[in-house]
């Protein structure tokens, strides 16, 4: 029987986790794997959770929770040559990685992907030496993702995110100046937001980034530059009704490798996350990990 570790974060979405594992650790012993769990206490602690469960030999490591929680879980992983299999149970606010990979909202479904063992292979980006699954951000847009207070995540969900949105509407609207350097380009100007994708779902909206792929080996920039309230609000309403953001504001490329450089001092948001200051060089690895989906 494989052994597996079950890392939960308590305040992930509305809390679904604790109320459903009793049910979660049956579903996943149904399908071979022994089954114990870590529930995480503060910031960070899914992440040393994850190098425990790789220095005890676990099978598959997984991550309970939002994108906050796999970024952890994955930051873990990364100092070790033979990782543990990754699985996903969508719990979070957004979830933006598992719908990518097409994991099943329902958790007990989830965890019947993860039984079933299919794997894929998953590209991980990496910026001052820090990794991330889904999407590393920049721009004042990007702040309301960690200054939503998770409590307040945990009963409106991802209104959340609108109605800190609305509060700091007056600075999400100040652009900042940018250097972007890759193998192809030098690009110089003054934008709103900036994004690096490693998949087509971001922030709740899908098709964001339309070309992203998780195994692709590429990093996929999106840049919105600087433009008018009406244009913006435009724009919103384009990728609200999911349809694809062509628009002579956008810069949008794929690379391998990228240096981005702000004469402000700008916050970098990971998954989420707060990653830090904006700066540096920014790559991806392919194939870091092998995570489980649904066989298509």
């Amino acid at each position: 029987m494989k052994r597996a570790r079950l890392i939960y974060n308590r305040t992930a979405g509305k809390e679904l986790t604790i109320k459903l594992l009793p049910r979660i650790l049956d579903r996943l012993e149904s399908h071979g794997l022994e089954t114990s769990c870590h529930a995480t206490r503060c910031p960070g602690d899914a992440e040393e959770a994850a190098k425990e469960a790789v220095h005890r030999g676990f099978d598959v490591v997984i991550a309970a929770g939002g994108d906050g929680t796999v970024h952890e879980v994955v930051n873990g992983l990364k100092p070790n040559q033979d990782l543990p299999r990754l699985g996903i149970l969508p719990c979070g606010t957004s979830n933006d990685l598992a719908r990518a990979l097409q994991i099943p909202k329902d958790i007990l479904r989830a965890c019947d992907v993860i039984g079933e063992g299919h794997v894929r292979p998953l590209d991980v980006g990496k910026v001052q030496n820090r990794l991330f699954v889904n999407v590393a951000a920049a721009g004042w847009m990007t702040e309301v993702t960690y200054q939503a207070p998770s409590r307040l995540k945990t009963i409106l969900g991802q209104l959340a995110y609108y109605a800190k949105g609305l509060e700091k509407l007056s600075t999400l609207l100040r652009p900042f100046k940018i250097r972007m350097v890759t193998p192809e380009r030098i690009i110089e100007e003054d934008i709103f937001l900036f994004l690096v994708a490693n998949s087509s779902s971001i922030g709740g909206f899908d098709n964001l980034v339309s070309n992203a792929s998780v195994s692709d080996g590429k990093l996929d920039i999106l840049v919105i530059r600087k433009t008018s309230l009406p244009h913006l609000i435009q724009m919103v309403g384009t990728v609200l009704r999911g349809e694809p953001l062509i628009d002579d504001r956008i810069i949008q490329f794929q690379t391998e490798k990228l240096w981005a450089y702000s004469d402000e001092k700008m916050k970098l948001n990971l998954d989420g996350e707060w990653g830090g200051d904006f700066s540096g060089h920014f790559e991806m690895i392919p194939g870091h990990v092998q995570v489980f989906c649904p066989l298509k």
